[in-house]
Order: C-alpha cells, then structure tokens, then sequence
C-alpha cells in the first residue's frame, strides 16, 4: 500500500514539473503577472474583488475604434469595480508595431486612454502569455483570441466567466449585460 501511494505521489510531482509554467497552480486569473506598458510589474492580484475586463489590442486595426468605446466603459462602470486591461499584441496582422512608449501615447493621444495597459504580449499559439493559455482552458477553444479586440471577462474572485470577439463592442448589450452581472455586490 506504501508503495502504491508513493508512486502515484510521485507521478503527480512530476507530472506538475513537466506542466508549462503558470499552469502547474494557476486556479484563478489572479495568479497571473504582466508587465506594465510603464514597465512595472502587474500582478493581476491587484484586482482581486474587481471585475476585470482583458481585451487584447492593436493600433492599427480595424477595431482601433473600440479603445473609445473601452474608455468609456471603465469610466462608467469603474468606481463600481470594473477594470478594463489593455494587453497590446502584434499577433495579427502585425497591426501593433510600436514600442511601449509609443502604444502608450497613440492610446493617450487618439483616445484619451488611462485604463490600465500592460506591454506588448503574444496571446495566440504555443508561445501566449499564461493568462491566454489559461483563459483557453477555462472558457473553451472559442475564447481564443483570433483578431485583435478579443474581450475576455473575470470575475472578482478570478474566474474566468466570458468572452467576446472582436466584432462585440464596448457599447453592445451583450457585453454591458455581462459587465453588470459581473460587478461586485
């Protein structure tokens, strides 16, 4: 019985050290980290009891637009406990270029963004932050970024609890519904 017991120990440990890293513990977005667009560190522990809205993004894309509509969502809905949470990627159509500094002041500049933005990350494939290999996992193959503009929605306890496409805006119904049920009580 001993030996029945350490040897499925052991194939547990190491099944958790050939795991990628940020999926052996990852039971929540909370247990996810960027790196600011200002190159600090993000733990998204920080919004722990909030709801976080974390949308991959692109300067010059089709969809470039939405920054307006995601500003006026944090706005809105902030002081209820809604964080939207720009993650700028190049993964499609190599529509993000700039460096950090220049994301940052094109946001500033054409939307007047100041939600918060982390740097320039890879969120499709094999090579996609932890948090995006997570989210895939969580909310199924569908959630998946595709396009820039990917939309995906945690709760204020970390999970995650859903997503939307591109083609859903900042202002549609749907997502505002979601945002709302989301906030904490």
């Amino acid at each position: 019985m001993y030996f029945r017991a350490a040897r499925l120990a052991s194939a547990i440990l190491i099944g958790l050290l050939l795991m990628p890293a940020g999926q052996a513990r990852a039971a929540n977005a909370h247990d996810f980290s960027f790196v600011s667009i200002e190159g600090d560190p993000l733990s998204m522990k920080e919004y722990a009891g909030q709801a976080v809205l974390v949308v991959n993004t692109a300067s010059f894309c089709g969809f470039t637009k939405q920054y307006e509509g995601l500003q006026t969502l944090w706005e809105r809905y902030k002081e209820r406990g809604l964080v939207v949470l720009g993650v700028p990627s190049n993964d499609f159509g190599s529509q993000e270029p700039g460096t950090a500094a220049e994301i940052k002041e094109f946001c500033a500049v054409n939307f007047a963004v100041d939600f918060p933005m982390t740097e320039k990350q890879v969120v499709s494939g094999d090579q996609a932050h932890p948090f995006y290999r997570w989210a895939a996992k969580e909310l199924g193959t569908l959630s998946k970024p595709r396009w820039n503009f990917y939309k995906i929605l945690i709760a204020p306890d970390g999970k995650a609890i859903d997503w939307f496409a591109s083609t859903t805006a900042p202002s549609s119904a749907k997502l505002i519904k979601a945002v709302e049920a989301a906030l904490p009580r």
